[in-house]
């Protein structure tokens, strides 16, 4: 893999302060998974009575991990649950090797912690088609169940990093009632993203009291509008796993129409995705693209993944060049509907075409000034309905290449 000589010039000031979710504990340890000295495994506890949500790649390769916590999802338990996560080798495309190594520190897992298999969730993020050193994972049990620490967040967050140049977190605090619940989360995530789902791994915490089917269908909802709507390069991996546990430590019950929770996880899962984006393999832009008018949602979203996945609109980007010819292109090949004589286009607040051609009012030197902008916002109207939709990506730089040519070695 490419060193990471710089954190990505988008990233946040720094890791939030998280503090405390009562009911969860983390742990993380260096097991040389495939480098040495490099943090790389995490192990996160759940209180027993924690109800789990989740959402998965569609890869039609998705990895042993993936295919088991799938299956696991629907089993109701009053047990404790736990979360097991290595980055270095995602164990995918390995067969019943694979499935056999993750079987292992399943189990390894659920004897230290005295729990069932099948409350044990696992995840692995790195290389595709090379077998999982499980021995390495087993060997650091003992260390990662002794160091569990209700304060180990942000190190269970580093561990879990791959390309990533910096650890991702995000935590928000929703008033229900009288009483408090807290809504945190960390992310992994820099390159092979794209939708259903957006290639990653999160794991979301909160405190709150939710039946399982409907913190499920919480997540499902939500992650249409965050996950689901952020891009890199426009490739799906066969890891991609979000994982959602409500402990149940604030005592505070909450049901998929509590609007409160709803909102706040919204919001820590929002933040998530963007900042995934912005730690986009070499992005040196945040790129928002708003498409309304289209005639419904569907074709919003195609129209705006059409634009956001496209090379050249993304190498445009990259070299601030207002090329929004690119993006013209892009809405014609969506597939999606279009006529070309009812798109208008704007960079920001500035209107560049309308009415099939280039907006009197537009100039091109406001364009390349505005494209300057480390953080950019292409908005589409396309005229024909209400279908909307917003999507978030990168550009497409020199060093995206640099780290993906490099990745193995």
């Amino acid at each position: 893999m490419a060193e990471i000589l710089h954190i990505s010039p988008l990233a946040p000031e720094g890791f939030p302060d998280i503090g405390v979710i009562d009911g969860v504990r983390f742990s993380s340890a260096a097991a040389g998974v495939k480098y040495k000295g490099r943090t790389d495994v995490m192990l996160a506890q759940l209180s027993a009575g924690s109800t789990i949500a989740g959402v998965f790649t569609s890869s039609a390769t998705r990895s042993a991990p993936v295919l088991d916590c799938q299956e696991k999802l629907g089993l109701i338990s009053d047990e404790g649950a736990a979360i097991i996560v290595n980055s270095g080798n995602s164990n995918a495309f390995t067969g019943k090797i694979g499935t056999d190594a993750m079987k292992a520190v399943v189990n390894g897992v659920a004897d230290k912690l005295s729990l069932s298999p099948e409350r044990v969730f696992s995840a692995s993020t790195g290389v595709i088609g090379e077998p999982l050193p499980a021995d390495r994972i087993i060997n650091k049990l003992d260390d990662l169940v002794r160091d569990l620490s209700e304060n180990g967040i942000e190190d269970a967050a580093r561990a879990i990093m791959t390309t990533d140049t910096y650890a991702k977190g995000a935590v928000a605090e929703v008033q229900i009632g009288a009483k408090t619940v807290k809504i945190a989360g960390i992310a992994k995530g820099s390159g092979m993203i794209a939708p259903d789902m957006a290639t990653m791994l999160v794991y979301l915490f909160t405190d709150a009291q939710v039946p399982q089917e409907d913190l499920q269908t919480l997540l499902s909802e939500v992650n249409k509008y965050t996950f689901n709507a952020i891009t890199v390069d426009s490739d799906t991996s066969t890891s991609d796993t979000v994982l959602l546990a409500a402990t149940g430590g604030s005592k505070v019950v909450v049901t998929k129409d509590t609007t409160e929770f709803k909102a706040g996880l919204h919001s820590v899962m929002r933040d998530l995705a963007h900042q995934v984006v912005r730690d986009g393999e070499g992005a040196s832009k945040f790129v928002e693209i708003e498409v309304i008018g289209a005639q419904n949602e569907r074709d919003a979203k195609t129209h705006a993944f059409a634009i956001a996945n496209s090379p050249l609109v993304k190498t445009a980007l990259a070299g601030s060049d207002p090329n929004w010819g690119r993006i013209v292109m892009a809405i014609g090949k969506s597939g999606a509907l279009a006529d070309r004589d009812r798109i208008k286009i704007w960079f920001g607040d500035i209107l560049v075409a309308t009415d099939g051609f280039v907006a009197p009012s537009y100039t091109e030197n406001d364009g390349a000034t505005y494209m300057q902008k480390a953080e950019l916002r292409i908005r589409v109207d396309i005229g024909l309905g209400s279908g909307c939709f917003t999507a978030w990506t990168c550009d497409l730089t020199h060093q995206y290449v640099s780290i993906n040519a490099d990745y193995r070695s």
